[in-house]
């Protein structure tokens, strides 16, 4: 075995528990949310927040750090499909820390003051909407790190895009619902 295989195999299995773990923490949510059940999705969301900075922030860095140095040493950084995964690892990270961070410590601060109410609720399913679109980027680059796409690639990147396209679909179209229901 060599070094770039150890180096890769700890990229693999860095990012399995950053994408992994957090795709599970959503699914609780979107299973919670689908059976009307306020608190589990609270105790979904309180656990993201926990695990925030914890354990997803640790596991995403060290994804990325991997990804670097198989890059800086043996890959480079030229190909479409490098630009492509730093593109969208910069994106998931951008909303963790400038959404799901600010947003978990100011639901956490809310309920600690005021209780559950439907401002909290209503905060927290905003949150889950933004993971719609997280998810709908790491799905990207879990296929982009798998199919390595050049610009060739015209039916891969165009799948890309699609997800993309329905994810924010589904994250910011179920905004648009929740406003108009609660008119």
């Amino acid at each position: 075995m060599d070094w770039y295989s150890i180096v890769k195999f700890l990229h693999i299995v860095s990012a399995t528990l950053w994408v992994g773990g957090g795709f599970v923490l959503f699914l609780l949510g979107v299973l919670a949310e689908r059976a009307g059940n306020v608190e589990d999705k609270l105790q979904a969301i309180r656990a993201s927040g926990q695990l925030g900075g914890r354990f997803f922030a640790p596991m995403s860095m060290l994804t990325l750090l991997f990804g670097l140095i198989m890059c800086g040493f043996w890959v480079g950084f030229s190909d479409l499909w490098i630009i492509i995964g730093l593109v969208g690892y910069a994106t998931t990270f951008s909303i963790g820390m400038f959404i799901f961070k600010p947003t978990g410590e100011r639901m956490g601060a809310m309920i600690a003051k005021e209780g559950v109410t439907p401002s909290v609720l209503a905060i927290g399913q905003r949150m889950m909407s933004a993971a719609r679109f997280d998810y709908a980027v790491m799905l990207v680059i879990v296929a982009d790190m798998v199919l390595k796409p050049t610009t060739h690639d015209i039916g891969i990147l165009a799948g890309m895009m699609l997800v993309l396209v329905a994810g924010a679909t589904l994250a910011f179209g179920g905004n648009r619902r929740l406003v108009e229901s609660a008119a």
